[in-house]
């Protein structure tokens, strides 16, 4: 059974079970549940109760607490590594940056800071073995490999992709594992290989609105500019808020020498961002 136990939570960050448990059963959480009904935390999960831990120590009253991390969860990328991450919070309000976005918070002292890596880096030795007592298991579902996948991509990459790739021999039209599974080759360099996942999951789901956006990302990579014009634009029909995609269009728009497009696809893209 994939996920950290609430003992393993409880020692990564020094919290009682109780504490986890509690935190849990706040609503900001979605832990699965073993066969035996325990909760199993996903690495996003250990994301905000560090959060929770962090502002609970800072005397947040509870209720500010709940609101704050549910609006922070709403700000953790879907389906994407997190271990680039910083969180910080002023207590008036929390906010995730990626490393290369400054935040300078006007009410001043910080009551939380601190880097995602740091985190993956203490989970890392549980999530590792939990990889090696997933491989002696007969029995793990496709979705289970995914979630193993999505846990190990923080501290092991290649582990990571060997799981997608055992989801994907359970169930070969599982999207979100091709997407992540894709990224993880088109980060290795392996671009083709990474676009060939991505049009697999669109396959799977038209829909899908990441891996529209990662294959236009990759065909752009690969200098077929045509073919990722119409991914970004499949990935806005899936998923008209998708600023970064107007963005990329209105750049490639640019790049091609068809200004207006580029304007166009560019005001839709500061009217995202200033919303």
């Amino acid at each position: 059974m994939s996920g950290y136990t609430t003992r393993d939570v409880a020692k990564l960050l020094g919290l009682s079970p109780g504490q986890v448990r509690g935190y849990a059963r706040a609503g900001f959480l979605t832990p699965a549940k073993g066969p035996r009904g325990e909760f199993r935390f996903s690495f996003q999960d250990l994301v905000l109760l560090r959060a929770a831990k962090g502002l609970a120590a800072a005397r947040i009253p509870s209720r500010r607490i709940r609101i704050a991390l549910r609006k922070l969860k709403e700000q953790l990328p879907q389906g994407r590594p997190l271990s680039e991450l910083r969180i910080a919070a002023d207590g008036e309000r929390i906010v995730v940056t990626d490393g290369e976005t400054a935040w300078n918070p006007e009410s001043g002292q910080l009551v939380l800071d601190f880097s995602v890596s740091e985190l993956a880096a203490k989970a890392g030795p549980l999530a590792r073995r939990r990889a090696q007592a997933a491989r002696a298991e007969e029995n793990l579902t496709a979705d289970e490999w995914y979630a193993l996948g999505f846990d190990l991509e923080v501290t092991s990459p290649e582990e990571a992709r060997d799981a997608y790739r055992r989801a994907l021999e359970l169930d070969p039209h599982h999207a979100d594992a091709h997407v992540n599974l894709g990224r993880l080759l088109h980060e290795a360099g392996r671009v083709a290989d990474a676009a060939a996942h991505y049009r697999l999951a669109l396959d799977s789901d038209p829909d899908h609105a990441t891996a529209a956006f990662d294959l236009g990302i990759a065909l752009e990579d690969l200098g077929r500019y045509g073919e990722a014009i119409s991914a970004y634009q499949q990935a806005i029909r899936a998923d008209p808020a998708m600023a970064d995609a107007y963005y990329n269009l209105a750049r490639l728009y640019e790049k091609m020498g068809k200004r207006a497009a580029a304007l166009r696809y560019l005001s839709k893209y500061r009217r995202l961002v200033s919303s």
